[in-house]
């Protein structure tokens, strides 16, 4: 689903896809492009996931975590109060297991941990009170690769261009943490615009029809503040990611 600003005439209100939910929690699937709630940043945006659940169900919904515009995925929200807390804690706690999966420049073969501190990432118009000169915070993620593939198409000073599907867990939740520690590993995510690929990202676009952050919140894994049960609430990749297994001739059921 795409999402459009103001300035063009939309038809149809979105209706987000329900991926679990009870009378405590609730989730959905985001996709690319959809703010989680209003920001400075939004000014020209109609809709946002808060606004959508919240009429979809009927009810005010509390957001537990955020995901940047560009990212799409799992994303959940508490129906009370007291859950808000108790989750809120869990994260604080980093008892929840969150899994991404991203596509990235070249071939990254190995698994292992990024373990790089990241500077407070801040928006040019975001609070003034934070100092931009705070020291790093320490950030580390997991990452497997999972798969790789090449397009026998010059690029560049190279033959072929080269494709990575990379699996990442984070273990602290930074601001665009995935999206930079892939950078720092030099496999950047296809269609970043902040950290990503000059080359790369217009030639994504091109050759594919498209242009999008190729990362989604696949899997999110954690114990029910309330029942006590284990829960794990799973996305599936969207149209425009099964267009891209297609032609990299990538079978789903081998990740």
């Amino acid at each position: 689903m795409t999402i459009k600003s103001a300035g063009t005439v939309i038809v149809d209100k979105p209706i987000l896809k329900i991926l679990y939910q009870d009378e405590f929690i609730v989730a959905v699937d985001k996709p690319a492009g959809l703010f989680v709630h209003r920001s400075f940043m939004d000014k020209d945006e109609v809709y946002f996931a808060l606004q959508l659940v919240r009429d979809q169900i009927g009810q005010y919904v509390y957001p537990l975590h955020r995901l940047d515009r560009p990212t799409s995925g799992v994303l959940l929200f508490a129906l009370t109060q007291d859950v808000a807390r108790l989750m809120g804690q869990a994260f604080t706690d980093r008892n929840i297991k969150k899994t991404y999966y991203a596509l990235t420049r070249g071939h990254l073969l190995n698994d292992g941990v990024v373990d790089h501190p990241l500077k407070e990432k801040l928006d040019d118009l975001g609070d003034k009170n934070v100092s931009r000169d705070k020291e790093a915070q320490s950030a580390q993620t997991h990452y497997q690769s999972i798969i790789t593939a090449s397009l026998p198409v010059p690029l560049g000073k190279y033959s072929s261009v080269r494709y990575s599907l990379i699996k990442c867990q984070p273990h602290t939740g930074r601001r665009h943490q995935i999206r930079r520690h892939l950078a720092h590993l030099r496999h950047p995510i296809i269609g970043d615009i902040n950290y990503g690929d000059n080359k790369q990202n217009p030639f994504f676009g091109e050759y594919f029809g498209f242009k999008r952050l190729m990362l989604i919140a696949k899997c999110i894994d954690f114990i029910h503040p309330v029942t006590e049960l284990g829960i794990t609430i799973e996305a599936e990749f969207d149209e425009q990611w099964q267009q891209v297994f297609s032609v990299l001739q990538w079978q789903q059921d081998s990740f």
